[in-house]
C-alpha cells in the first residue's frame, strides 16, 4: 500500500515552498510540497504546512514558533535545491543560494518569491512521521507576475495557462 500510495501521490501537482524559521531555535529551512491555506474566515488567516518530525527545520519551527512560507516560481529550481539537500549545503548555508531578508516574525523571507506567509505557529500537531504546523499569517508579500514552479512526477513542472 506504500507504495502504491507514494505512486499516486506523486501524480498531485504541487508548487514548491521553501519553508523557514529563524531565532533562538536557529536558523533552518527545508522544501516542502504540503502547504496549504486553512481558513481567511478568522481574525488573521492561516495556513498549514507538513514537515518530516526528524528534519531540523521541523525542532528549528517547534522552538522558533514562527515560519515563513516562501512560495517559489518557476524560475527558482535551485533554491528549492539547496533547500531539499540536493546541493549538500547543510543548515544555514542553505541560505547562500539566494538573497533574503527578516520577515516580521524574524523568519528570513526570500526578496522575490513568487508568494510569501510569514507566520506565527499556533498549532502543532504530529501525525505518523510528519508535523503539521498551523500558522497565524502575519504579513504577506506577493509579485506582481510569474508562474509557480510546480512539482509533478517527481519532478519540477511549468503550469501552462488554459485560457
Amino acid at each position: 500500500m506504500k507504495s502504491e500510495f507514494l505512486q499516486a501521490m506523486s501524480k498531485a501537482a504541487n508548487s514548491v515552498c521553501v519553508v523557514t524559521t529563524d531565532g533562538i531555535g536557529g536558523k533552518a529551512g527545508m522544501t516542502v510540497s504540503a502547504m496549504t491555506s486553512v481558513s481567511v474566515d478568522t481574525p488573521r488567516p492561516s495556513l498549514l504546512v507538513c514537515i518530516h518530525g526528524q528534519a531540523s527545520a521541523c525542532d528549528a519551527i517547534r522552538t522558533n514558533r514562527a515560519f515563513c512560507a516562501n512560495l517559489l516560481a518557476e524560475d527558482q529550481a535551485a533554491i528549492s535545491d539547496s533547500f531539499a539537500g540536493r546541493t549538500g549545503k547543510k543548515g544555514a548555508e542553505r541560505f547562500d543560494c539566494a538573497s533574503w531578508h527578516a520577515a516580521v516574525t524574524g523568519s528570513p523571507v526570500l526578496d522575490n518569491p513568487l508568494a510569501a506567509f510569514d507566520c506565527t505557529l499556533v498549532h502543532d500537531i504530529l501525525v505518523g512521521s510528519h508535523r503539521i504546523f498551523v500558522g497565524e499569517v502575519e504579513a504577506v508579500r506577493v509579485a506582481e507576475t510569474g508562474a509557480p514552479l510546480i512539482y509533478f512526477d517527481r519532478q519540477y513542472a511549468r503550469a501552462t495557462p488554459q485560457g
